[in-house]
């Protein structure tokens, strides 16, 4: 009896397979029954949805495919999400490049869950502008960013405002609680904090004067918004006059008819990039580079910039429609984020952020 049980189980294995079922895996990996077609190679991307993955998906990933063959899929979500993902399937990766936020390119590379991307494996790397590399080695810049103040011009003029010249200057009780300012739990946040704490004589070394700025910004905002898909409508329906964004965010509300203008201050405005890293062990390596290497490519930053952002290629135009809006001048002052700093002091910032300044939200409107 037990030998024609063995035989009935052996069999039903073998029909579980012919089916597609999945293989047990080592710990940690996700058994995949997904089988590719003949011959047809193919890579997984994760990365920001909205621009990032609508310019990806709809304009460098076909003309990639053309030119090599290579199938593109694309995985949304959020820099941080996409960290956890990489690290739990460090085992069996099925992410080979993640798209992250600089401080996420240094904590992934300090994890040890990404490898060495520069001119020796994606050679187009030598034409990339060095403000906008986050880690050395550790990823390619693919799309450039300030991130900075932003005003209603309309709204501004109407109401004789006057212009925004410092970073200081956002907290003013003349916006009447029309702000849409996010919380630092999103990169914006974070890098108006930090931003607030420079211009007050301190930075990631001494947050204090940047926490009391930041509780006065708070006393004059309503709310703090969480994310881009909260920012862009309030901005769009003209909820608000003024914000802090990311510049390509920026460009994309101008292009749509948002009477919505760039600021850099005087103290000047963080310049980086979301960058593209290998992820580590990635069965398509090869494939992988390939992608990277074309998206550095001065044909691919020049679409790329269409889309607004900035280009990392040294030579590459930016687009004249987005000059007026988010076009940045020789005069204007750009720095590089202390991105090892902000990952060490991160966690702590957004505790005393939760803890200071979000009770004193609302507290100084009339």
């Amino acid at each position: 009896m037990k030998k024609i049980i063995t035989v009935i189980s052996i069999a039903f294995l073998l029909v579980l397979s012919a089916c597609g079922a999945p293989t047990p895996q080592k710990a940690g990996e996700t058994a995949s029954t997904k089988a590719s077609k003949d011959g047809e190679k193919s890579i997984t991307i994760a990365g920001n949805g909205g621009v990032i993955e609508k310019t990806i998906r709809d304009v460098i990933a076909p003309k990639f495919k053309e030119e090599t063959g290579i199938t593109v899929n694309y995985v949304p979500g959020l820099s941080g999400e996409i960290l956890s993902k990489v690290e739990l399937q460090k085992n069996a990766p099925q992410i080979d490049i993640a798209i992250f936020v600089p401080t996420d390119v240094y904590r992934a590379n300090e994890k040890g869950l990404i490898d060495k991307v520069d001119e020796s494996n994606a050679p187009n790397m030598n034409n990339v502008d060095p403000n906008f590399i986050s880690v050395e080695g550790a990823g390619a810049p693919a799309f450039g960013l300030v991130i900075a103040p932003a005003y209603n011009t309309e709204s501004f003029k109407e109401k004789g405002l006057k212009p925004i010249e410092s970073w200081n200057d956002l907290a003013s009780g003349q916006y009447e609680g029309r702000t849409a300012f996010v919380d630092i739990t999103n990169d914006w946040g974070f890098n108006t904090l930090n931003a607030l704490a420079m211009t007050n004589g301190g930075g990631t070394d001494n947050v204090e004067p940047g926490l009391e700025k930041a509780k006065e910004l708070a006393g004059y905002s309503t709310t703090f918004y969480k994310n881009s898909t909260q920012v862009m409508p309030a901005l769009q329906q003209g909820a608000a006059d003024v914000t802090v964004m990311g510049s390509y965010a920026i460009g994309e509300l101008a292009l749509s008819g948002v009477p919505i203008k760039m600021v850099v201050p005087k103290e000047g405005v963080p310049i980086q990039a979301f960058s593209a890293t290998l992820v580590k062990n990635t069965p398509h390596e090869k494939e992988a580079l390939d992608f990277i290497n074309y998206l550095v490519s001065e044909e691919s930053q020049s679409l790329i910039a269409e889309q607004g952002f900035y280009p990392v290629a040294e030579g590459v135009e930016f687009p004249e429609k987005y000059q007026e809006s988010i076009g940045l001048k020789d005069t204007d002052k750009t720095y590089k984020p202390d991105i090892a700093g902000y990952a060490e002091i991160r966690a702590e910032w957004s505790d005393r952020w939760a803890k200071e300044v979000v009770p004193e939200i609302g507290k100084l409107l009339k």
